[in-house]
């Protein structure tokens, strides 16, 4: 991974893993810590799910969520990373994302199943986002989004 993407998340594992750890089970995730992110011309509200409890609880139980907000899921590695909506109330659409920001692929989801949705290639990072955001904006596989997660160091 790259030093100043990697310091940056380092950073923020370490600040949230107590964030997530007081959660119930069946309560939404609304306090993870947040960084914008960009695609073309707009802007991105990005919830960080950053440690294995903050992934697997994710948008579960989410009743709504703003047009302009996501959740950013960020792993250690790149791998073939598959996601399903069991207790997930939203439809969502997932981005699946290589380091650079290059969007490998998008799965449109659907609530409260456990179809399985997976990246087409080795990815880091998964953004979920309202179904059809990605489409009224154009936003296409081989997009690449902004933001510091996808930052070259210099």
């Amino acid at each position: 991974m790259k030093k100043t993407a990697s310091r940056f998340l380092l950073a923020l594992v370490c600040t949230s893993a107590s964030i997530g750890s007081a959660v119930a089970q069946d309560t939404p995730q609304t306090t993870l810590p947040r960084i914008p992110l960009t695609a073309g011309i707009y802007q991105i509200d990005t919830q960080l799910a950053l440690t294995p409890e903050q992934r697997q609880i994710g948008l579960m139980f989410r009743k709504e969520m703003p047009q302009q907000e996501g959740m950013l899921f960020v792993f250690e590695q790149p791998a073939t990373q598959c996601f399903w909506m069991k207790n997930t109330i939203l439809p969502l659409t997932a981005a699946f994302i290589e380091d650079d920001g290059t969007i490998a692929n998008l799965a449109d989801m659907k609530p409260q199943t456990t179809d399985s949705h997976c990246s087409t290639k080795p990815v880091r990072y998964v953004l979920e986002m309202n179904v059809g955001w990605f489409a009224k904006k154009g936003i296409k596989a081989g997009a690449k989004l902004g933001g510091k997660p996808f930052e070259v160091a210099k």
